[in-house]
């Protein structure tokens, strides 16, 4: 079964490898005897679902995650070890959407308007008025 990422990025079966093992945490004895983990790898260097910029794009900004060009995802939550894999699918797709999604624009710096600026002084000097306010009367 291909892996839509996106619209259109789709991933083919193909370049998925899977590796099973043995889950901790709920299940019982049957936790014991079956390999419901799922481990989900995807090698992005050599993958033919990306183009070049893509690729480029996901490999620095998955650097940490990336290992020998493969990215891998790892699924024990649930008891069956069909559920990891649906799990284990759904976390690399939306791990590579967002490795591939642009990030939040970058924030022009702006300076205050002259009225903000009047106001926080304002409020300063109500603040200090306050405080002073607050000591006791000096005795000259």
């Amino acid at each position: 079964m291909d892996l839509e990422v996106s619209p259109g990025i789709t991933i083919p079966e193909r370049e998925l490898s899977w590796r099973f093992s043995r889950s901790s945490g709920p299940g019982g004895q049957h936790v014991n005897t079956t390999d419901t983990r799922a481990e989900l790898s995807w090698n992005v260097a050599e993958s033919t679902a990306i183009s070049d910029g893509q690729r480029d794009l996901l490999l620095t900004r998955l650097g940490d995650r990336v290992v020998a060009g493969s990215v891998t995802v790892a699924a024990s939550e649930q008891r069956s070890q069909l559920r990891n894999r649906e799990t284990a699918l759904r976390k690399l797709a939306e791990l590579v959407n967002r490795g591939l999604s642009a990030g939040p624009r970058q924030r022009r710096a702006t300076r205050p308007t002259r009225g903000s600026v009047r106001r926080h002084l304002a409020a300063k000097q109500q603040r200090s008025t306050t405080k002073q306010n607050r000591q006791r009367p000096s005795s000259e």
